[in-house]
């Protein structure tokens, strides 16, 4: 593997301040969320520009995309304007934050790398020794079979079961896609380093639209996972708006609002049952797929513009 080093610079007067911060204690925890991987609600997303948007970042870490980014397979956005006037250009970085108590840590965000996924994971291996990093956490969201009028649940997922033990498990074995999140997970557990991640469960019907409270509750075992204090409150009015507005929509249509109630009946039946090894098992309540189908993108295709309040499809 060529050296993880030459694909990531490190600003030294940052890493100075984070190491002096940390003098006679733990390092920083780190968080995580790239874009990419599949991303239900956008929970990682609203995460990270919650954490961003309520705290000062300085950039610790900057990947080099060049090497990481495969452009033709997810092509950057140029904006035109009688000429070229401006590249979106991709990042995937490190930041250091404090929490509303002022105490620090690390969030890596940007887009997933689509190349060289080994070498990067060695890389933030490498920004975890260095900065004594006692737990690193991932948070996205996948749709799963759940209705929006329920708490909104998570599966858990750590090197080390004691770091999870309090969770309730949803799934038996699977075998899904990979992703760099993922991958590293599994690396920093075999190289003897805590990690853990939570996917937020979104509704499927909501999957492909920003939802909030995803993000929120995810946040909301990011604290508990690592006692920092994320000011979660400010989030609390944008899901609640969410919320309503998704309401109003069901209520709005009879179709939806029974595939609603036959997920409420499937989401009441499992949590009465939590041995069950999925959310999925009793798929023989809702109705079938061509049922609700042209119904949901229906739904979906209405849904308004969430700058506007609402969702979107």
């Amino acid at each position: 593997m060529p050296d993880p080093r030459e694909i990531y610079d490190v600003d030294t007067d940052v890493a100075a301040r984070v190491i002096e911060a940390a003098r006679g204690g733990a390092g920083p925890v780190l968080v995580h969320a790239v874009r990419g991987f599949v991303d239900a609600g956008h929970a990682g997303q609203v995460a990270v520009d919650h954490l961003v948007g309520a705290g000062t970042p300085e950039r610790l870490v900057t990947f080099d995309a060049d090497q990481l980014v495969d452009y033709r397979s997810r092509r950057p956005v140029m904006t035109f304007d009688s000429g070229w006037t401006h590249y979106d250009a991709p990042e995937l970085v490190i930041d250091v934050l404090q929490d509303a108590q002022g105490v620090p840590y690390l969030l890596l965000h940007g887009v997933e790398p689509d190349l060289q996924w080994e070498r990067w994971v060695a890389a933030v291996r490498q920004v975890v020794e260095r900065f004594d990093v006692p737990l690193v956490v991932g948070l996205h969201g996948i749709p799963m079979g759940v209705p929006h009028t329920r708490p909104v649940s998570v599966t858990a997922h750590a090197t080390r079961a004691e770091l999870v033990a309090d969770h309730t498990s949803f799934f038996g074995t699977v075998q899904v896609p990979g992703s760099a999140a993922a991958l590293l997970e599994l690396r920093l557990g075999e190289s003897g380093h805590d990690a853990m991640g939570f996917a937020v469960h979104v509704p499927h019907y909501l999957a492909q639209s920003p939802f909030p409270a995803a993000g929120l509750a995810g946040l909301r075992h990011v604290e508990r996972a690592t006692g920092l204090d994320l000011g979660l409150a400010a989030l609390e009015p944008a899901a609640a708006e969410t919320m309503r507005e998704v309401e109003r929509q069901v209520e709005a249509s009879t179709e939806v609002a029974a595939v609603v109630e036959a997920l409420e009946e499937q989401y009441d039946a499992f949590t009465r049952s939590v041995g069950r090894t999925s959310l999925l098992a009793q798929a023989t309540d809702l109705p079938t797929a061509e049922e609700i189908g042209a119904e949901l993108e229906r739904f979906l295709a209405e849904q308004t513009d969430p700058r506007d309040g609402g969702v979107t499809g």
